[in-house]
């Protein structure tokens, strides 16, 4: 398999060498609280399941559907733009449905990337916003993943040193991992570099709607001009726990747009067309299943906050997305990300996410996921404490091997 041109691109896996350990704990009868993948444990809402058994009855809905999604979903989709950030979108030219979020950037990679072609991403990243432009025979240049005005100084330093000139430049706010959250002026100056530059926009808004304090999350469409240079993606998996559901959607530029859409409709037919209808239900339907879901969310990363403070860990609260983005603690910090999560399942019975993951500059942070219930948070944070506690006289078993991404 290493011979495969593209495979080569790909480091391994780091997430799959946590998740081997977490699997080979379980069976040996341990019991690990799992915060590491982000898997939302909640329910879909039940108008969205019983419109899905509804249309899953009914004639011809097995056949082929669309691979930019039935017209009622991408008017639904439009209609939420519309509603949410005051955005008009023509559905049939500025909207794409596509199997999830994650989908979408690498097919879309796959649609305007050449050979040698830079893009500019955050690092540390959501992975496939590096590694589905690798994929597609691009180059990757990190830029800070902070929305400050630092970022431009790096951003305009990464425009004159990439040859060629960058394609695009990634961005995602609310952030996954970081859990940042940027402003409307942000995008802006944003729009307005690119502009300038001449270069993309991808926006991953995927958390749009799982926010905890102060305004919701803006879109970068909402600023001016910014559909002549940008695309989105979205998911329903985060809003309206759906991500078995694979359903996302890519909305913005028409001509972004249209090779998506033409790269897509060589490789699928699009969801299963009574998920298309019911998620375009959910998108049309009642948004309290929204605001519960935040307020689940919320109490959970109070109690996280709360629980591993007194375990001895300081957790920073995430003002948006599922995530808490923690600093490993001083103690642990020359094991790097990887062995740190490693002693957490051996030690503490806790699964995370090891922060390398996301790229080099997450080495010394793991990302924490508010996928349990608030019982199993405070187990998790009893089960640290406990490790921590044991730590000076165990560590000298512990080998140090610093991972790079």
């Amino acid at each position: 398999m290493s011979d495969f041109h593209r495979v080569r691109r790909l480091p391994p896996y780091v997430f799959e060498q946590v998740n081997r350990l977490k699997a080979a704990a379980r069976n040996k009868g341990a019991d690990i609280i799992d915060l590491g993948m982000g898997n939302p444990d909640l329910p879909a809402p039940k108008h969205v399941v019983d419109k899905l058994v509804e249309t899953a009855t009914k004639p011809r809905v097995d056949r082929y559907s669309s691979s930019k999604g039935i017209p009622g979903l991408r008017r639904a989709q439009a209609h939420y733009y519309g509603r949410r950030f005051g955005v008009k979108l023509d559905p049939d030219r500025q909207v794409v449905a596509t199997l999830g979020s994650k989908e979408g950037f690498a097919n879309m990679a796959q649609a305007i990337t050449g050979p040698g072609d830079v893009v500019l991403v955050p690092n540390p990243s959501y992975p496939i916003h590096a590694f589905g432009f690798l994929m597609a025979g691009g180059v990757i240049r990190s830029v800070p993943a902070e929305p400050t005005p630092d970022y431009f100084t790096a951003l305009e330093r990464a425009v004159v040193h990439s040859i060629p000139k960058p394609l695009a430049v990634v961005v995602c706010y609310p952030s996954n991992p970081t859990a940042m959250i940027a402003s409307l002026d942000f995008y802006r100056d944003l729009v307005a570099f690119a502009k300038k530059h001449e270069i993309f926009i991808l926006s991953d808004l995927a958390y749009s709607e799982v926010y905890f304090e102060g305004e919701p999350p803006p879109s970068v469409l909402q600023v001016p001009g910014a559909m002549d240079v940008c695309v989105e993606f979205t998911s329903m998996s985060k809003t309206f726990s759906m991500p078995g559901w694979r359903m996302g959607f890519a909305v913005g530029n028409e001509r972004l747009l249209a090779a998506l859409t033409r790269v897509k409709s060589y490789l699928d037919y699009g969801a299963y067309t009574p998920i298309q209808v019911a998620a375009a239900a959910a998108l049309n339907g009642p948004e309290d299943c929204i605001a519960e879901m935040r307020a689940i969310y919320k109490a959970r990363r109070d109690v996280m906050v709360e629980s591993f403070a007194a375990s001895g860990w300081a957790v920073p609260a995430p003002a948006a997305s599922m995530f808490a983005w923690v600093p490993i603690p001083e103690r642990f910090k020359h094991l790097g990300s990887l062995e740190f999560s490693k002693l957490l399942i051996e030690r503490a019975d806790v699964a995370v996410a090891p922060g390398i993951g996301f790229g080099e500059h997450g080495d010394d942070h793991v990302r924490l996921a508010l996928v349990e219930n608030e019982q199993r948070i405070r187990q998790a944070a009893r089960g640290i404490k406990k490790f921590f506690d044991a730590a000076d006289t165990r560590l000298h078993n512990v080998v140090p091997l610093k991972q790079s991404a």
